[in-house]
């Protein structure tokens, strides 16, 4: 399901390419996103969005992946900056291989860590490869008139016609 059946109140319904995603999207609407990597492998769903509460930026998003039914499942904190919305196919993308993923650094939904310390926070960025919400970000270029698709917050994959799959 998307983030546009999600929502309950209406904010996408006007949805014109020019607002409210992706520039402003409500967080309700994002948990339960599909989340796909480069190969079009589904890697699983969002399940939580985690806020630092002092600064009031996303830190992370918590991915589940693996397991049937919720057996065996096993949770990611994946770095918000790590993530990209494919607004074509409405769902996120992660530059990660699924092998590569199976061996990230993960925790079960009864032992969440404490991703606040710092250590816990290292090993997640460098596996991902991404800089910490706690550094000064640069904000990419982006202005109201740069045009919907070249805003660097999405991603578009083009759907290959000979396959029926989106490539």
């Amino acid at each position: 399901m998307s983030y546009e059946n999600r929502d309950l109140y209406g904010m996408y319904k006007r949805y014109d390419k020019k607002g409210p995603g992706p520039r402003l999207m409500g967080a309700g609407t994002l948990i339960g996103e599909d989340v796909y990597n480069h190969k079009h492998e589904d890697l699983g769903d969002i399940e939580e969005i985690m806020l630092e509460m002092d600064s009031g930026k996303v830190a992370y998003a918590v991915l589940s992946f693996g397991g049937l039914l919720g057996v065996g499942e096993k949770l990611f904190a994946v770095p918000w900056s790590a993530l990209k919305l494919d607004t074509e196919n409405k769902r996120f993308i992660l530059n990660v291989d699924k092998e590569r993923l199976e061996t990230a650094p993960g925790f079960a939904k009864d032992n969440w860590p404490d991703m606040t310390d710092l250590s816990w926070q290292n090993t997640i960025h460098s596996f991902y490869g991404t800089k910490s919400y706690t550094e000064p970000a640069t904000q990419p270029e982006d202005t109201p008139d740069t045009p919907y698709e070249d805003t660097p917050y999405t991603i578009t994959q083009t759907a290959n016609p000979n396959s029926g799959r989106v490539t």
